[in-house]
């Protein structure tokens, strides 16, 4: 099964555009069409961003919202440690997206979901594609499904 690391601003939008393509992405994970790592490190920087007062008045996110998603990610995807400090440097213009590649590495992900410049123009990191949400959501299309259609 396709491994998959979702930078928080994709975890973030999933909550915010409910219809958009960031909530299909968590809906293909629901669905159980790739398996998704994370780590605390992102869950707290998902809680930190979707906490903001202007996100919180501007989309109207209430806190059962988040602590649902929360709850979500801690009981059904694959929570790693996600050391960021052994990949000190790898960003240097964006530190904090380091630990987004440490939880991919640790989790042998094959894919980086993001919305992040810096990470994108990576293309790839340890040999783990780093897509934007409708190349993973396309890659996902052209995956076999479990049944094997």
């Amino acid at each position: 099964m396709l491994r998959a690391v979702l930078d928080t601003n994709v975890l973030v939008s999933s909550l915010l555009v409910k219809e958009g393509p960031p909530a299909r992405v968590l809906d293909a994970w629901r669905d159980r069409r790739f398996l998704l790592a994370t780590s605390p490190d992102l869950m707290d920087e998902m809680r930190a961003a979707l906490a903001y007062p202007r996100i919180r008045r501007k989309y109207h996110v209430l806190d059962e919202e988040i602590e649902h998603l929360a709850d979500l990610l801690e009981r059904n995807a694959l929570i790693l440690t996600g050391n960021a400090e052994a990949l000190a440097g790898v960003v240097p213009d964006d530190p904090a997206d380091e630990m987004v590649l440490a939880c991919a590495v640790e989790a042998q992900a094959d894919v980086i979901v993001s919305g992040d410049r810096h990470l994108l123009e990576m293309g790839e990191h340890e040999g783990i594609a780093i897509l934007t949400v409708r190349a993973f959501l396309e890659r996902l299309d052209s995956e076999p499904t479990a049944s094997g259609t």
